[in-house]
């Protein structure tokens, strides 16, 4: 590892086009499962001005069987979509939640899929599709998280609360923020540049109004950010375009899945490509990057190593995971391996095992939770005032007795 290097993150509110997509999609897989445990769901949203659009597969009981929908469905998802938008907070002539457009194209789970997913005799729940998924934890906070993207989540929250509370009414939804630290020795020392754009009521974009609302993101940011991180040397970047009125799918299109590595590690790990709202558990673009984030970050808070990047990889219909890889990119304890830690994974029976419905069981994924992960991260933070299941670090002894 680098001695000194400069590293950046960025984060998107809940207002962000893309996100407010995201949310929907998830908002569709919870009502769906708060149907049906064992759902199927793939849905995707599309966002623009004054139009949302659903699109996908789904099989779930008691909303849509035998190909039809069932009495009142649709109109229950139509009202779950504009209730999320009004959450969210758009009222505005290019978006507003009582009066967009809403077209729904959602329809029935390919049966060629169905079949390579569902248990049947002998075989057990396979994998709902191909593909590669990354898990990651470090301990550059007590989350441990990658700082600069725990920074940047933490920004826009802090303002998305204080717009929706008044205390910021100048605010509206849409807004982006970008945390870049100077690291040394794996750790961070200071904030070099900070970047925030945001969504305004009309006016603040000068004079009096534009210094009121610059010095509130700069208290905002004083607040989140450790104190010894901010100097006279931080350079600040505050709508740096200037004028920010027209935001939100009103301003730029939304789609599921365009914020993957926001919604992951910010950059400071790989990520397999696959997105995760809008898909039920059984989809390991999902689960499986929900274990192993579970697995690394009980790797990390055992003290076994101080970084953790951990991969699986899945065929469409297997089971077991065809590979299981870690890197402790050589912070690993005196003695611990990355070998051992594989092989500490693999005769893990508390776990359960790395199967599609394995790692269901074992977070208890097949729940309606998942709105409250379609914004501001997937890992390392609280939700509602409890860590998801993945966050959990009820692991880390049985590592630890494992690798002594």
């Amino acid at each position: 590892m680098r001695q000194t290097y400069l590293f950046t993150s960025e984060s998107v509110s809940e207002g962000h086009p893309d996100k407010v997509a995201d949310q929907i999609s998830d908002a569709i897989v919870d009502l769906f499962l708060s149907k049906d445990p064992e759902a199927r769901v793939a849905c995707e949203t599309l966002t623009t001005t004054q139009k949302v659009v659903l699109a996908g597969e789904i099989r779930c009981k008691g909303v849509f069987e035998d190909g039809k929908w069932t009495d009142g469905a649709l109109e229950e998802i139509e009202q779950t979509v504009r209730a999320v938008v009004k959450k969210i907070g758009y009222e505005q002539d290019g978006f507003h939640w009582e009066t967009f457009d809403f077209e729904n194209y959602l329809h029935a789970q390919s049966a060629h899929i169905a079949q390579g997913v569902d248990a049947a005799g002998n075989k057990d729940e396979g994998a709902g599709d191909q593909g590669i998924m990354f898990g990651f934890a470090c301990d550059e906070t007590p989350d441990l998280m990658p700082a600069t993207l725990d920074y940047s989540h933490k920004i826009l929250q802090r303002m998305a609360n204080d717009r929706k509370s008044g205390a910021a009414p100048f605010l509206e939804p849409d807004a982006k923020s970008q945390v870049t630290l100077r690291f040394r020795d794996g750790k961070p020392e200071a904030a070099t540049a900070i970047v925030l754009s945001t969504q305004h009521a009309p006016g603040y974009d000068e004079g009096e109004k534009e210094a009121e609302l610059k010095k509130y993101v700069k208290d905002v940011i004083a607040d989140i950010l450790p104190a010894d991180l901010l100097s006279d040397e931080t350079v600040y970047h505050i709508n740096p375009t200037g004028t920010f009125e027209i935001g939100g799918p009103d301003g730029d299109a939304g789609l599921t899945g365009r914020k993957i590595i926001v919604d992951t590690y910010g950059g400071a790990a790989p990520h397999g490509g696959g997105a995760f709202s809008g898909k039920d558990p059984t989809k390991v673009d999902r689960s499986a990057a929900y274990i192993t984030r579970y697995l690394a970050k009980n790797i990390v808070a055992a003290g076994l190593a101080k970084r953790c990047t951990i991969q699986l990889s899945y065929a469409i219909g297997i089971s077991e995971p065809l590979s299981i890889y870690v890197d402790t990119h050589g912070t690993s304890a005196d003695g611990v391996s990355d070998e051992a830690i594989e092989a500490a994974i693999r005769g893990m029976k508390k776990l359960g095992g790395l199967t599609p419905r394995g790692i269901r069981m074992h977070l208890g994924l097949n729940k309606p939770i998942y709105s409250r992960t379609a914004a501001y991260g997937h890992f390392g933070r609280k939700a509602d005032g409890d860590f998801f299941p993945w966050e959990r670090t009820d692991l880390a002894d049985d590592l630890k007795a494992s690798l002594g």
